[in-house]
């Protein structure tokens, strides 16, 4: 059994064997083998989507705690006058609202929403500069801020008007997203960004979070790198051990069962719940002061807009605001790319970009108007998860989305998610943002990486996107214009490294002439990864074309919607087959690779030329 290379294998749609026959004179690449494993016939098993579904759900957690964590330790001490409890619970309702709306309407790919780190570092500008606070005007019902500096300014008035500009931010940041996507603009710039534009925005999204990673394992390195050992040696030295037939049986009617690499599919799973249980033993597991409940959270709680109060509009909100939809969307659009070159699909078309980038518009809208202060978008670590487990299922995000959903119901369930030890939280993004490091290097070999000019991009973007942001932070000076909202603008966009990486790699790629094999774009293929597509199988690619198409009920009204509205639509070239008959996208369209269609038993030949 030959093993993998260090770098992550891809995710791959099974065609038939009919169909790989009928291209014999395509060139294909020499692949390495990976250890790879086959469904036959219909969908995942509902008990491996949950257990695949609590995995993402377990890195959308650490995601969540860590943010909200690193958020709430830069407010004034005092608290707030609502449980954290619920603030998570409404983040968690959010999330899961804007995956299920995704997944079904948006990119259709099997994305998990969650808060970004994008949302991060405009509310940490927000909240470490002299904070306003809110005083009602005698007489007026309007708000008028004036800066606390006296020793009437109470730490808990004082942080929760600071959360409820970080909420403002956030709304403001979805209504950007949200028209951005509906006026076509992300289906407009996607066809110009190959590979050197992607990729380092992938490397530098995998070292962005470094320092928050250290910060959270150092708590406890002993636990930290036990998880990090348990999560390699799961994933890569037992990745290709199969177990003797499990007790999973296929969703289609067929007897058969499958013999699961279980050690890979759950290398996130199953090293949490060893590492949380030791620590539990230990006696290590304690609740961060920041994160504990001195209000006692309800089993049940309904998230509405205005629970605690509405998200106050500001100018500095407004600047922050704009630089978290610019961040988030720049982050979104590599996640899509990484996600569909992941599955071997071809690049997202124009169409589902938009339409994606305005769902997380709306999900954003909705968790500020929650409360939140963090907005949802598509999350780096679980497309890391996606590509070390193998696995990617349009079910098991439709699960993760109701998981989120049920648990932001209840706040006092929500709070369970304190007790996981901080070491696991640094150790599961550590891994998972290594693989989306990995990939972003892995990349680069569809460009000629050996072209003076593409290696001037690569280096010059991926090292001023982090220089940039260290520089600020450490610089004896602020950045200080005069204009309060024009210090938050340029501090919270300057220190966005993924933005930076984005804006410079798309600059310098579209200026500087260079042909289209230099870049990586193929003649007729002006799209990311084209140099990918042109060896894809006909057949297979026509069927992955139609993993982006629209559930038929909803591609029935495309004709209703206004015709600027029609950048959301697919193509009608692409809303049928050769009959001209529309496409419903179904199980059958599932992203899992071998589930969906019958394969041949699992060759090397096979798995390397599919």
């Amino acid at each position: 059994m030959s093993r993998s290379p260090p770098r992550p294998s891809q995710l791959q749609s099974v065609g038939s064997q009919d169909a790989l026959a009928l291209q014999p004179s395509l060139p294909v690449p020499q692949i390495p083998s990976s250890p790879s494993w086959v469904f036959l016939g219909g969908p995942p098993p509902w008990g491996l989507s949950f257990l695949l579904a609590l995995q993402h759900f377990i890195v959308l957690a650490s995601l969540l705690c860590v943010s909200h964590l690193l958020l709430l330790r830069s407010l004034p001490p005092g608290g707030l006058s609502y449980s954290y409890a619920q603030l998570l619970a409404s983040s968690l309702f959010s999330s899961g609202v804007s995956t299920a709306l995704q997944t079904w309407m948006g990119s259709r790919l099997p994305l998990v929403q969650a808060p970004s780190l994008e949302f991060l570092i405009p509310a940490l500008v927000l909240t470490n500069q002299k904070l306003p606070m809110a005083t009602q005007t005698p007489g007026n019902s309007s708000l008028m801020l004036h800066l606390c500096g006296g020793p009437g300014c109470h730490g808990l008035e004082l942080g929760n008007t600071s959360l409820r500009e970080v909420s403002g931010a956030v709304v403001v940041s979805g209504l950007l997203q949200g028209t951005l996507g509906l006026l076509g603009v992300p289906g407009r710039l996607f066809p110009h960004c190959g590979p050197l534009v992607l990729a380092p925005g992938l490397v530098v999204a995998g070292l962005s979070a470094h320092r928050e990673v250290a910060l959270f394992c150092s708590v406890h390195w002993g636990l930290a790198l036990l998880l990090i050992l348990l999560m390699v040696v799961c994933s890569q030295h037992l990745g290709s051990c199969q177990l003797p037939p499990c007790p999973w049986r296929l969703a289609s009617a067929s007897p058969t069962r499958a013999h699961i690499p279980d050690f890979r599919l759950l290398s996130v799973l199953l090293p949490v719940a060893c590492v949380w249980i030791i620590s539990a033993l230990l006696g290590l597991s304690t609740i961060p002061l920041e994160l504990s409940a001195p209000i006692e959270a309800p089993w049940f709680w309904l998230p509405h807009p205005g629970e605690w109060d509405w998200p106050l509009l500001t100018p500095r909100a407004l600047a922050a605001g704009i630089s978290m939809a610019l961040a988030a969307s720049t982050s979104s659009l590599g996640c899509y790319a990484l996600c569909g070159w992941l599955l071997h699909l071809p690049s997202p078309p124009p169409h589902a970009c938009s339409r994606g980038l305005s769902l997380e518009g709306l999900g954003s809208v909705l968790a500020g108007l929650l409360g939140s202060p963090m907005g949802t978008a598509s999350s780096f670590p679980n497309v890391g998860t996606l590509s070390l487990t193998q696995a990617g299922s349009r079910r098991v995000a439709h699960l993760v989305g109701l998981l989120c959903v049920g648990l932001g119901l209840s706040p006092r369930l929500a709070q369970l998610l304190t007790t996981i030890p901080l070491p696991v939280l640094g150790g599961v993004l550590g891994v998972t943002q290594a693989v989306v490091l990995s990939t972003g290097f892995s990349s680069f070999h569809l460009a000629d990486i050996d072209s003076g000019r593409n290696v001037f991009i690569v280096g010059f973007s991926i090292f001023i996107a982090l220089l940039l942001p260290r520089w600020l932070r450490e610089a004896p000076v602020l950045l200080i214009t005069g204009w309060s909202s024009l210090d938050v603008f340029l501090r919270s966009l300057l220190t966005e490294p993924i933005f930076l990486a984005g804006l410079l790699g798309f600059f310098l790629e579209n200026t500087i002439s260079g042909t289209q094999l230099e870049r990586g774009l193929g003649q007729e293929l002006p799209s990311p990864f084209a140099a990918q597509e042109t060896w894809m199988p006909q057949m297979s690619r026509e069927k992955a074309v139609q993993e982006y198409g629209l559930p038929l009920s909803i591609q029935n009204l495309c004709s209703c919607i206004p015709q600027p509205l029609h950048c959301l639509c697919p193509l009608p070239e692409d809303l049928g087959d050769e009959e001209g008959e529309p496409f419903e996208p179904g199980e059958t369209a599932d992203l899992l690779p071998g589930f969906g269609e019958p394969c041949p038993g699992p060759t090397r030949e096979g798995f390397s030329s599919q």
